[in-house]
């Protein structure tokens, strides 16, 4: 694993790092550790988003009958 070492960390951002560490229920050290790790994450695509929601959820029924009536040419007059 790799160390690094932050210098010159403003009193006021430790402050802020400790009190959103605690309410997440870790470290501090870890804490910064997530931050970091969220920080070079690539973005999440939205069907890797919806699949994960999915699974959260126990799977979605996208089960769905189609009409059979046939289709209705657009009327774009008044």
């Amino acid at each position: 694993m790799a160390v690094i070492t932050v210098r010159n960390l403003p009193e006021e951002t430790a402050r802020a790092l400790k009190a959103r560490a605690a309410r997440s229920g870790r470290s501090t050290e870890a804490e910064v550790r997530e931050i970091l790790k969220a920080a070079v994450e690539p973005p999440m695509r939205l069907g890797t988003a919806l699949a994960a929601l999915g699974k959260r959820v126990g799977g979605i029924d996208l089960s769905r009958r189609r009409k059979r009536s046939p289709a209705r040419a657009a009327s774009f007059e008044s």
